[in-house]
């Protein structure tokens, strides 16, 4: 397992932010981000209801979190799958959102997937977050359709090109 944390970032308030891998004692962390997530309100509830983010997921993939130095709050976490490249997970707190740290995340994962010689990386957008990955230079591939009943609603496929 490779440790990662990059440079402090400063944030409008609150003071800086690391990212840093995650360990399993950030699992009831990362879960409570998920399950609270305004982005899966009404109709897209039901995806995120009985999520879970376990010890177990964490040790076996790339799993990294943005925490806020001063205090170790958890501001957002992604998960990079190696084989075949794939982010699987990425999530900021409702709290964070417009503070720069989903940049500061799609960054990171970028010099991660770098580092292990990946040219891009795979991403099955939530349809509200396709214009965020957009924004950071992923391009529209497809559309991966609905497969109820875990999903109930076509996803946007994009690749996010690795400098």
């Amino acid at each position: 397992m490779r440790s990662s944390v990059t440079p402090a970032g400063r944030r409008a308030s609150g003071g800086p932010v690391r990212v840093r891998r995650a360990t399993a004692r950030d699992a009831g962390r990362l879960t409570r981000l998920v399950r609270s997530s305004r982005a899966y309100d009404g109709p897209y509830a039901p995806m995120v209801a009985g999520y879970r983010v376990g010890p177990d997921y964490i040790e076996a993939h790339e799993v990294f979190a943005a925490v806020r130095e001063a205090t170790g709050q958890v501001l957002g976490f992604y998960a990079l799958i190696l084989e075949p490249p794939e982010l699987d997970l990425l999530f900021v707190a409702d709290a964070a959102q417009g503070s720069g740290t989903g940049r500061l995340l799609v960054d990171h994962l970028r010099r991660e997937a770098d580092a292990r010689g990946l040219a891009g990386v795979r991403v099955v957008s939530h349809p509200p977050a396709e214009g965020f990955y957009l924004s950071m230079g992923a391009r529209r591939t497809g559309t991966v359709r609905a497969a109820p009943p875990a999903v109930m609603w076509d996803r946007p496929e994009l690749c996010l090109p690795v400098p």
